[in-house]
């Protein structure tokens, strides 16, 4: 790609800034992969996708030209922003340079965000606004050029969605203060049918919250899926490993748990027959498929194995026609790619110039022939915060008489002694199948708190944040962000492992938030009988909002993984 100022990866149009999230892509190729040797990993080709940067200074002329003002869109429905903004006409003097990218390309392009706010180290704003892939493969130019505008539309009026103007209020700063740049990317992928993705994609941590097994914080995680990242950063079903220890067993019961909670679809762009124009929707031109096609495709050889029935055990790879399980051991176990082995030197270069444990996004392509090399396109590089504060709960305080609940299983470090609300979903209504119903009920309170600027502690069931509501309630940040403390409690029917690589993870991170799991039948339990007998501050048929008349005493000891939560007496 190249328009307006620009070199063979990065072009840019427009004389304004790059926005955080572009910043992170220069700052990858300028000083990240300069650190990696040429014939360091011969079996791949390590790059930052080719990209145009719409700076700061055509969202402004866009506002401008077309009279919006950021104060009129205060608390309008997100449908009725998007419809303002694909109204408005982007300045005439830059689209003839839009015009021009899509006459030279012809494969998937990702319309990414990228604000002055996101990807700072306090204020991460990760998942917050809107990013839209489009399949940019209509033999009609014109066709392709509309579909880019209206992507580009659609991630300016992402600045001021519900969840935006939410996470703005949670953090104080004014919808004023917020321009977006936008980032337009070439997809890491290929194609298989009337799909286009990546092999895998990947979010790699160099500090993990919740290590396993031998593995200790400093050793990372990483998180794999078939397809797109989309997998990953909503919270569903991906791969989970350490760095060091790429071919430990997973914790799983047995193979029938593996079957159960493990990737059976995956996220694509859809390149066959458009359909019907929708470009206030962010997966318009997405689509899911399963296991069954991407064998199909060619795209599960070094990612699956397969259950061999007559032994009772997984064999690498595509063996016989036994169920195919997503756990990437031709890759983790064999190294048929040393992905891994790239991972860790990619996590090692990028704490030292960042300085500070850090996030990287990732997607790859694996060779389809003997002489190819795989792709490794980075997608992002985050600094991570990770709290030193000495915060001591010794294993004799988890039994104190008077506390709420406990836990040994926690994200974050610190202490709170200003939380008196407590917001909980009722655990005799819960059901899987109400929990959109939930995420709208938590949405009305987590409102009014942040009106009132009071922090909250949140309880529930399952993953928070997942786009699944089988895994858990599908709130996005902005309609909890008044939480300080969640916690999250498992059932036998919802017990999925905590997404680390989702951009709600990273989100509770970056803005410290306490978090507390409690395992369905552990050792420690909510005392529920006490919460209902507290007078409820508002009330629906699924959750309950309660204001007590102390602060609670809250300790989370991120060194040893234990957490406790202590009621006044």
């Amino acid at each position: 790609m190249s328009s307006g100022k620009h070199d063979s990866v990065i072009a840019t149009i427009g004389d304004g800034q790059l926005g955080g999230k572009a910043a992170g892509l220069d700052l990858i190729r300028r000083q990240i992969l300069t650190e990696l040797g040429t014939d360091e990993f011969p079996a791949f080709s390590v790059d930052v996708p080719r990209m145009l940067v719409l700076t700061t200074q055509l969202f402004d002329h866009f506002l401008q030209r077309n009279q919006i003002e950021p104060s009129s869109l205060e608390d309008l429905p997100d449908d009725r922003i998007a419809h303002r903004f694909q109204e408005a006409d982007l300045p005439a003097e830059y689209v003839g340079e839009l015009l021009a990218l899509v006459e030279r390309h012809h494969t998937p392009l990702a319309v990414r965000s990228s604000s002055l706010l996101e990807d700072s180290l306090h204020h991460p704003f990760a998942g917050v606004y809107g990013t839209k892939m489009i399949p940019n493969n209509q033999s009609d130019v014109a066709a392709r050029f509309h579909r880019l505008i209206d992507a580009v539309k659609y991630v300016y009026a992402s600045t001021y969605f519900r969840q935006a103007q939410s996470y703005l209020r949670s953090i104080q700063q004014g919808l004023d203060r917020e321009r977006m740049a936008v980032i337009i990317q070439e997809v890491v992928g290929r194609r298989g049918d009337e799909r286009f993705y990546p092999h895998l994609s990947g979010v790699a941590r160099s500090y993990n919250y919740y290590p396993t097994g031998a593995a200790t914080p400093e050793d990372g995680v990483v998180n794999l899926a078939l397809g797109l990242g989309k997998q990953i950063v909503d919270g569903g079903l991906a791969w989970t490993y350490s760095p060091p220890y790429p071919a430990a067993p997973a914790p799983f019961a047995g193979v029938g748990d593996l079957l159960k909670n493990t990737q059976t679809q995956f996220w694509a762009v859809h390149l066959g027959p458009p359909p019907l124009p929708d470009p206030m929707r962010e997966t318009e031109y997405l689509i899911q498929g399963d296991l069954s096609q991407a064998e199909w495709d060619g795209s599960l050889d070094q990612l699956v194995s397969t259950y061999d029935s007559g032994s009772d055990r997984l064999r690498p790879g595509l063996i016989g026609s036994g169920p195919r399980v997503l756990d990437f051991a031709p890759l983790l176990q064999h190294a048929t790619v040393p992905l891994n082995d790239l991972l860790r030197r990619l996590l090692e270069i990028s704490e030292r110039v960042l300085k500070s444990p850090v996030e990287i996004e990732f997607a790859v392509t694996l060779p389809t022939a003997r002489e190819e090399r795989a792709r490794f396109g980075f997608l992002q590089v985050r600094p991570m915060m990770v709290s030193r504060q000495e915060v001591d709960v010794p294993a004799e305080d988890l039994a104190d008489k008077d506390i709420l609940l406990a836990s040994e299983h926690v994200l974050g470090n610190g202490l709170r002694t200003d939380i008196q609300d407590v917001v909980y979903v009722k655990p005799r209504a819960f059901e899987a199948r109400h929990t959109p119903r939930i995420a709208q009920d938590l949405e009305r309170i987590n409102l009014d708190l942040l009106k009132a600027d009071r922090p909250c502690l949140l309880i529930g069931f399952g993953r928070w944040g997942s786009s699944d509501p089988w895994l858990g309630v599908p709130v996005e940040w902005g309609q909890i962000s008044a939480a300080r403390v969640i916690v999250e409690a498992t059932l036998p029917g919802m017990n999925p492992d905590l997404s680390q690589g989702s951009h709600f993870f990273h989100n509770l991170i970056g803005l410290r938030v306490l978090y507390l799991s409690l395992r369905y039948q552990g050792p420690h339990a909510i005392d529920w009988d006490w919460l209902d007998e507290q007078e409820a501050a508002s009330e629906t048929e699924f959750v309950r909002h309660v204001r007590l008349a102390a602060p609670l005493a809250i300790r989370v000891d991120g060194r040893h993984g234990r957490g406790v939560i202590k009621r006044h007496v």
